[in-house]
């Protein structure tokens, strides 16, 4: 099983999302791993979904190939460090990552359309790959906007989002955070809303709307 993990922007929780899943996946005997192929400004993420992951741990240089450190997109960042994306290196990553685990989750940098290398940004390498989408939507007012239009931008790509993961980032709640789900459910054109990740939550089952094989 696969799954692409983005979000609608920087700090919507992918990290912890896609831990959480890991860590699910594990809880039922499963040998799932996570997949931060580029990471921009630090190894924290990819350190995350290392330990995260279930069986033997693999490399840090296994789990993060291509890591960049400059905070911006990993196309700007390349730049500013005078150094290529290799792309097609990270999708052998992930290949070689699917031929020895059963699960592999791939967590992208920033959100959908983050700027990667030339003409791509993030969704066309995830395109590429051709799984199903994940999208992490940070809990807040502003967020019903850049949820709607990732979904209408997956969707116009043929690909297929396959869930929703409401986070809750702030341990406070106002009118925008109680009413989010309900608006997404409306409008999502049937995408459901498969968890609620309340902040401070450090477990979470495996949804069941997420097909496994």
């Amino acid at each position: 099983m696969r799954y692409f993990i983005t979000a609608t922007d920087t700090d919507a929780g992918k990290t912890h999302s896609t831990c959480l899943l890991l860590e699910a996946l594990r809880a039922m005997g499963r040998d799932a791993v996570g997949y931060k192929p580029f990471a921009c400004g630090d190894r924290l993420d990819a350190q995350a979904l290392q330990r995260s992951g279930g069986g033997v741990p693999e490399d840090l240089d296994i789990i993060n190939p291509i890591a960049l450190k400059i905070p911006a997109s990993p196309w700007a960042a390349a730049l500013l460090e005078n150094r290529q994306v290799n792309v097609e290196a990270a999708r052998l990553g992930f290949a070689s990552l699917c031929a020895a685990h059963q699960d592999v989750l791939i967590e992208g940098a920033g959100g959908w359309e983050v700027p990667l290398w030339q003409d791509q940004t993030m969704a066309d390498f995830a395109a590429s790959l051709r799984i199903p989408i994940l999208l992490v939507v940070n809990n807040r007012l502003g967020c019903l906007n850049h949820a709607l239009l990732t979904l209408r931008n997956i969707e116009q790509r043929g690909l297929h989002c396959a869930g929703i993961l409401l986070n809750h980032v702030a341990d406070t709640r106002e009118a925008a955070s109680i009413s989010n789900a309900l608006v997404l459910r409306h409008f999502s054109r049937g995408v459901p809303i498969v968890a609620e990740i309340m902040h401070g939550e450090t477990r979470l089952d495996w949804p069941q709307e997420l097909p496994l094989d």
